[in-house]
């Protein structure tokens, strides 16, 4: 699986965008991850391709900022998904 690029920070709007579009398979696999209960060192090398032992503070940043915004996908920005596009 190909991984699009990502930022260190998804951007954080009120509404779904390009970024959050682009990486709705990225924002399951780490919500899937949670659930399970894996390391989050782990978890940000085989989504993100970041060494946490290299990286320590970058790879954080990564995986909880990106995690975050896959929570809110769940509680609020689903909803803009489902509202009919506008031409």
């Amino acid at each position: 699986m190909t991984m699009p690029a990502f930022e260190d920070r998804p951007p954080l709007t009120e509404r779904v965008n390009p970024y959050d579009e682009r990486h709705l398979v990225t924002y399951i696999r780490l919500l899937d991850a949670e659930a399970e209960g894996a390391d989050w060192r782990e978890v940000v090398h085989v989504i993100f391709g970041l060494d946490a032992a290299h990286e320590p503070e970058r790879a954080k940043i990564v995986h909880d900022s990106h995690l975050a915004r896959a929570r809110w996908m769940t509680e609020t920005g689903y909803r803009h998904l489902l509202e009919p596009r506008m031409q």
